[in-house]
């Protein structure tokens, strides 16, 4: 994910934030001095681990019709939600980066009271693997924020432990380690992308291959390997889970029809649950052994199965063509 991130370890290569012709801009518009009603406000913080691509996903975010702030600190979000919310602004984006020991606890409780005074706020967490950030740092020979004269691991590590709290209780986990600028997109704008004050759960349903390891941002982790491994048969080795020829394999096994109905069932039972919990957001992971036959026709399969029941379902194929 080279091109997602630039040298300052967030943004998508281009136009620097306030060049001449760059769209992005922390200045709100104007308001009525006069006016002391505000309505409610979506609210996205966007925050996570330095160098995951926090500021790609801010830009994607402006590109939906937020107005997006960056390296606010907890302290301002809500009177920048506020000024905002008397002038013309509907959707408002914040990047929040770690700038102090109580970070965590300072953005939680500044996310309380946005939604107490009636804004609806999501949180998108953004992270990576430990071995992707320490590549893209060194790639763009820069140090950590939080290394303070340690390794590069050391200040990942610092970061990691400071955010445990907010990373918890995150609407939407991204995992950028194996996304390009245009994936993480696509993953963004399926949650998104809806107008109205309730967007509906959007499913995200990932196939992955278990020795490439669980993907962190799951949910729901569904094992296929209990199906015959196409891999065997020479004439299907070759092709993936997306060919009609391994998908009519894979779905036509004596127990595959059983599996998908009775686990879309237990979806049918969930669903509604996360829903009157608020969750809006839920990664569905199917694994096989690669992450090549198997998983990849039974994501599709599920991801056709949840749309004709009225879920904004997506699929995405993590280690599809890692063999």
């Amino acid at each position: 994910m080279s091109e997602l991130t630039r040298a300052s370890g967030g943004g998508v290569l281009g136009t620097p934030p306030g060049a001449p012709g760059h769209p992005h801009t922390d200045v709100p518009p104007p308001i009525d001095p006069t006016s002391t009603e505000t309505q409610p406000l979506d609210v996205v913080v966007v925050t996570g681990l330095s160098g995951a691509g926090k500021n790609s996903a801010g830009r994607v975010l402006e590109d939906l019709g937020f107005f997006v702030v960056e390296n606010l600190p907890p302290a301002l979000l809500l009177p920048m939600v506020e000024l905002g919310a008397r002038g013309d602004v509907r959707r408002f984006a914040a990047v929040v980066d770690v700038r102090s020991r109580a970070f965590s606890s300072d953005l939680q409780e500044a996310i309380r009271v946005l939604a107490e005074v009636g804004h609806r706020p999501r949180v998108v967490y953004v992270h990576a693997r430990d071995e992707v950030l320490v590549r893209r740092y060194e790639s763009n020979r820069r140090e950590h924020p939080l290394q303070d004269g340690g390794t590069l691991i050391d200040g990942i590590t610092a970061e990691r432990a400071l955010l445990t709290g907010i990373a918890g209780e995150a609407d939407l986990w991204v995992d950028t380690s194996d996304l390009n600028v245009h994936q993480l997109r696509a993953t963004l704008e399926n949650s998104f992308a809806h107008e109205g004050q309730a967007p509906p759960l959007t499913a995200t349903v990932l196939s992955f291959g278990f020795k490439y390891g669980l993907p962190l941002d799951a949910d729901l982790v569904i094992d296929a390997r209990f199906l015959p491994n196409p891999h065997w048969l020479p004439e299907l080795r070759p092709h993936t889970g997306q060919d009609p020829d391994v998908r009519d394999y894979v779905l036509g096994q004596e127990d595959a029809g059983a599996f998908l109905d009775r686990y879309l069932d237990v979806l049918r039972l969930l669903i509604p649950g996360y829903r009157r919990e608020g969750k809006r957001y839920l990664t569905l992971a199917v694994g096989c052994t690669g992450g090549k036959h198997r998983s990849v026709a039974i994501a599709e399969e599920f991801a056709r199965r949840l749309t004709a029941d009225g879920v904004a379902a997506a699929v995405q194929h993590r280690d599809l063509g890692r063999e």
